[in-house]
C-alpha cells in the first residue's frame, strides 16, 4: 500500500502583514497533482490545517476546495485529517459527517469513552489510527500503546497499522521552531518516542516543520515537515513524503517530493550577519525582477542607524521583492546594554510608560516613529481611563 504523508500547512499564514495566499495555493495545487500521479491508497493529513483557530471564510473555503480537488484526482483513496495545536478541535468535529461524502474523515478531539473511534480500517489496504492533539493534562495515560494494542486485536487479516499524531518527540530537528525550555517544542511538552509503543508500521507525525526521519524508531516515525516554510529560520528544502510499505511488519520505503515555493523567504546575507551599510548594498543589489521575501540580518555594535527600516523600504520600492524585517545581531552586548544596567530602581520608576517602551526598542536597536509613539500614548490614556470607571 502507498500513502501520501503531509502536515502543518498553517493556511491563513501571513508573514509580517504579507497576505500568502498566493503561495498557499500554489502549494495546494501542486499536492494535488501529486495525488493524480502518486494515486496513493491513504492520504494523512497530521495536523496544523490552519494557522490560527479562527480563520477567515475566504482560508476555510480554500481548504474546502483543495480536498474536493485531491478527492477527484484519486476518488478512490482514503484521506484522513487530524487537528493540530493551531486548529480548532470543535472545527474539525462539527463538519465530520459531510466530509464523508468525499471520503474524509477528520478527528478534532480525543473520544476518551469511545477510543475505537480513532481506529480505522482502510478498505482492505490498512488501519489507520488518527490521533488529533490533545494538551498533556487531557492526554489519557498510555494512549497510543492502548489504541495499538486494541487494533492488533481488530487487526485479523493482518494489514499494516499507520499511527498518525500531532506532537514534540524528543531529540527531533526543530530548527524553525523557537525552544520553550529544555523539554517545550512549538507550545507542546516532548514525549520520548517508546511512549508510543510498538506494532505500527508507520508512525505519521505533524508539528515540527523540518522533515525528518526520527533516530530510535527504526525508520517507522516521521515528521513530513510543512510543505511551505513559516518563518525565515526554515533554510531547508519543504516537501511531502511518500511511503510504500508491502505488509504488515515490513520496513517502509520512503521518499521526498518537493514543494516549488514561487515567493522563497531570503536572508541577506544568507550566512551571518554584516553591518548595516553593507546589508543594504546587499539589498539594492537584489534581482529586480526576482519576487521573495527579504529580511536582513544586521550586525551591530551600539543601536540600528536611525532610519535604516526607511532606507531598506526606500531601496526595495521598485523591485518585485518584498522587505520584511531587520534581524538585529550585536557585536558589543556590554555597549548596547550599558544605559539600562546603570540605571537605578529609582530612576526607573521615574520613567513614564512611553519612555520604557523607547527604553526597550532602543535597546532591541529598534527605532520608535512618532506615529507608534502616538498610538502607545493613546493606549496608556484609554486603560487608564478605564480603569478609573
Amino acid at each position: 500500500m502507498k500513502l501520501l504523508h503531509t502536515s502543518d500547512w498553517h493556511l491563513g499564514h501571513t508573514l509580517y502583514n504579507y497576505d500568502r495566499q498566493y503561495e498557499q495555493q500554489c502549494m495546494l495545487n501542486q499536492i494535488v497533482d501529486i495525488v493524480r500521479s502518486e494515486h496513493p491508497d491513504v492520504f494523512l493529513l497530521c495536523g496544523d490545517v490552519y494557522h490560527t483557530a479562527q480563520p477567515s471564510a475566504a482560508v476555510q473555503r480554500m481548504f474546502a476546495d483543495t480536498m474536493s480537488a485531491i478527492h477527484e484526482a484519486c476518488p478512490e483513496m482514503n484521506i484522513f485529517v487530524i487537528a493540530g495545536n493551531h486548529d480548532s478541535a470543535s472545527k474539525h468535529d462539527i463538519f465530520t459527517t459531510p466530509w464523508r461524502a468525499l471520503n474524509v474523515t477528520t478527528a478534532g478531539s480525543v473520544n476518551t469513552d469511545m477510543p475505537d473511534s480513532m481506529i480505522h480500517k482502510a478498505d482492505e489496504k490498512c488501519f489507520v489510527i488518527a490521533v488529533p492533539y490533545c494538551h498533556e493534562r487531557n492526554m489519557p495515560e498510555h494512549l497510543f500503546k492502548n489504541l495499538l494494542e486494541r487494533t492488533k486485536q481488530l487487526n485479523c487479516q493482518n494489514l499494516p497499522v499507520i499511527m498518525c499524531a500531532h506532537t514534540s518527540v524528543s531529540g527531533c530537528d526543530f530548527k524553525g521552531h523557537d525552544p520553550e525550555g529544555e523539554t517545550t517544542i512549538g507550545g507542546i511538552d516532548t514525549m520520548d518516542i517508546d511512549e508510543f509503543g510498538d506494532g505500527y508500521d508507520y508512525l505519521a507525525l505533524g508539528h515540527i516543520h523540518r522533515p525528518q526521519t526520527l533516530g530510535g524508531s527504526k525508520g517507522l516515525a516521521r515528521y513530513s515537515g510543512t510543505p511551505l516554510p513559516v518563518s525565515f529560520d526554515e533554510d531547508y528544502a519543504h516537501s511531502i513524503t511518500i511511503v510504500e510499505i508491502e505488509g504488515n511488519g515490513c520496513d517502509p520505503t520512503i521518499r521526498e517530493i518537493i514543494i516549488d515555493n514561487p515567493l522563497p523567504l531570503v536572508t541577506l546575507p544568507s550566512d551571518g550577519s554584516a553591518p548595516f551599510d553593507k546589508v543594504l548594498l546587499m539589498l539594492e543589489s537584489f534581482p529586480d525582477d526576482i519576487d521573495a521575501y527579504i529580511r536582513l540580518n544586521v550586525e551591530i555594535q551600539e543601536f540600528l542607524p536611525h532610519l535604516a527600516r526607511e532606507e531598506a523600504i526606500a531601496a526595495s520600492a521598485t523591485k518585485k521583492c518584498r522587505f520584511c524585517h531587520i534581524n538585529i545581531t550585536r557585536t558589543n552586548s556590554d555597549t548596547g546594554s550599558a544605559s539600562a544596567s546603570r540605571m537605578s530602581i529609582g530612576e526607573f520608576k521615574r520613567l513614564t510608560p512611553l519612555e520604557v517602551a523607547e527604553l526597550f526598542t532602543t535597546e532591541k536597536g529598534i527605532f520608535m516613529d512618532s506615529e507608534l509613539k502616538q498610538l502607545l500614548k493613546e493606549t496608556y490614556v484609554s486603560v487608564i481611563e478605564e480603569e478609573r470607571k
